[in-house]
């Protein structure tokens, strides 16, 4: 996987970016106000390792330098918070603040996007918050919609949205 534009990679993270990841994701969460500062979640956004042996993090890199990140989660694994046996999940996007602007968010969603087709899944699911402006951006732009039947809260009442992508199935050859 990889991104011609702006000269940035995006690929499967390595264990010696596992720290990193995990810093950027926590500055993102916590420094724009997503996750309170005592709140036990930014424990598991910093753990990037333990992540990593149950769900894919992948990572957009120049020049060796993190510049993003986002965890893939198959449904029934201990990441996939939402995931419908039919949908592929992601969590945890993260760009980093002199990053951003430069394609590097949707690079990685579409990455997923191409993951779920890859392995024959029928749509891709997320959640995410009205704080998370830039995210929900992106995620609109590519084509999420709202499914407010499925948004759901944090154990401490915060209201969470879930977006979903379909992805298109390709059909029988059309013939004129």
């Amino acid at each position: 996987m990889s991104s011609g534009v702006n000269g940035f990679e995006i690929r499967p993270a390595r264990a010696t970016e596992f720290e990193t990841i995990g810093a950027l994701t926590v500055s993102v969460y916590l420094g724009e106000g997503h996750v309170h500062p005592d709140s036990p979640y930014l424990a598991e956004l910093l753990d990037t390792a333990t992540r990593a042996r149950s769900a894919e993090v992948l990572v957009a890199v120049r020049d060796g330098e993190v510049l993003g990140s986002l965890t893939v989660a198959e449904p029934g694994t201990p990441y996939a918070d939402i995931a419908r046996p039919d949908e592929l999940e992601f969590r945890m996007l993260a760009v980093a603040k002199a990053a951003r602007g430069q394609g590097i968010g949707g690079a990685l969603v579409g990455a997923v996007l191409d993951a779920a087709r890859v392995g024959g899944y029928p749509a891709v699911i997320l959640t995410t918050m009205e704080t998370m402006a830039d995210a929900r951006r992106i995620y609109e732009r590519i084509g999420f919609v709202h499914v407010p039947e499925r948004d759901w809260s944090t154990g401490s009442g915060k209201p969470l949205t879930v977006m979903r992508f379909a992805l298109r199935t390709p059909g029988p050859a059309r013939v004129e």
